[in-house]
């Protein structure tokens, strides 16, 4: 199992000039109880649709406003390109727990640093499906005002988006969105009420 400290340098945590993903990154696999039953690379998940694990961070604007910051994905990602998405989201690698990989996201994706996992409120959990891409998900929400610093190789941009507005895109344009996000998006928004 890597450490926090080797894991972020394993992803160059800090430096945004990284590729959007590597294949040989390796994840826990796990099964219909997200319990790890073994580990595979980033590559091998995908092509055999295998049980893994993701995070999903919502980062709403602070002031108590009704914005949520959303990225739009990076041409050169491997699933969803130049689809919407979640502020942040990422796989867990192998060992990983979700917070510290949600926490790990926030600032490789976007730049944002906090003070660690109690950052962050875990606002959903989802079994894997199809609709989320085979990942057992954890969906975390914080605060923050940016600005941020967007990882060129993740993310083509971002911006804040009134809640409702992405109520409403998500419904009249879905294809402009990625799945997982349609998917969870939904269900907090649920939850939030």
């Amino acid at each position: 199992m890597q450490s926090d400290e080797t894991r972020q340098q394993a992803h160059g945590f800090g430096d945004q000039t990284g590729p959007a993903q590597r294949g040989d990154e390796v994840f826990d696999v796990v099964d219909a109880n997200d319990v790890v039953v073994g580990q595979a690379t980033r590559r091998e998940v995908h092509a055999k649709g295998l049980w893994h694990r993701a995070v999903h961070v919502l980062v709403f604007e602070s002031g108590g406003s009704a914005k949520v910051f959303l990225q739009k994905r990076s041409m050169a990602k491997d699933t969803a390109p130049g689809r919407w998405d979640s502020s942040c989201s990422g796989h867990l690698d192998a060992g990983e727990d979700y917070a510290v990989a949600a926490v790990r996201e926030l600032g490789e994706e976007i730049g944002l640093r906090v003070s660690g996992p109690e950052a962050l409120t875990e606002v959903l959990r989802l079994t894997a499906t199809a609709d989320t891409g085979w990942e057992f998900v954890r969906v975390y929400r914080t605060e923050s005002a940016g600005p941020f610093s967007l990882h060129p190789a993740e993310i083509e941009r971002g911006e804040w988006w009134a809640v409702e507005d992405v109520t409403r895109a998500v419904a009249e344009r879905p294809g402009e969105f990625a799945r997982a996000f349609r998917f969870i998006w939904g269900r907090v928004v649920k939850s939030e009420k």
